[in-house]
């Protein structure tokens, strides 16, 4: 968890740096820029997190086990690209949200399947979809990509255990 944090920050150090020398303010507009996109993001941040910190408080490691845990199988695969596909948000929610199903016991496979879903099958995009590329065109996208987060599901899985990942 460090490591991206001191990466990040040594390349956002950085580029003030530069910013800065360049002498013209460049670092004054980008700290405004990187304030208001925090502002932005920083609530449904902290919304993710206390979804992902309840879901494991509220729901049983029994129970998540049960129906997306290693012995799931497909069901926990289906459940976790469907969960995906209606996550709203981008990965500030996702994210969260996976690594908290992945610490309360969820597969490896259920947590692919979940994060892929979340980007082939998001519902919330659909709208702006059908907007701007018509119906014909998302429906074939859509069908094309049906098998996409299940089938990386399974694949998770046996890496999981070819990697000696499995919970």
């Amino acid at each position: 968890m460090w490591t991206p944090t001191i990466v990040m920050g040594a390349i956002a150090v950085l580029l003030l740096v530069i910013g800065y020398t360049a002498g013209k303010g460049q670092h004054l507009g980008g700290l405004r820029i990187a304030l208001r996109t925090t502002l932005q993001v920083l609530p449904i941040l902290v919304c993710a997190f206390i979804v992902s910190g309840m879901v494991q408080a509220l729901v049983s490691r029994e129970a998540l086990s049960r129906w997306i845990g290693a012995g799931s199988g497909m069901r926990g695969i289906l459940i976790g690209a469907l969960a995906g596909a209606l996550t709203p948000g981008g990965p500030y929610v996702g994210l969260p949200v996976a690594a908290g199903l992945l610490a309360s016991g969820a597969s490896v496979g259920t947590v692919v399947a979940y994060v892929v879903g979340r980007s082939v099958w998001a519902v919330s995009v659909l709208p702006m979809e059908v907007g701007m590329l018509g119906w014909k065109l998302t429906l074939i996208r859509v069908a094309s990509t049906l098998v996409v987060p299940p089938l990386a599901g399974v694949i998770g899985n046996l890496l999981a255990v070819r990697l000696d990942l499995a919970a």
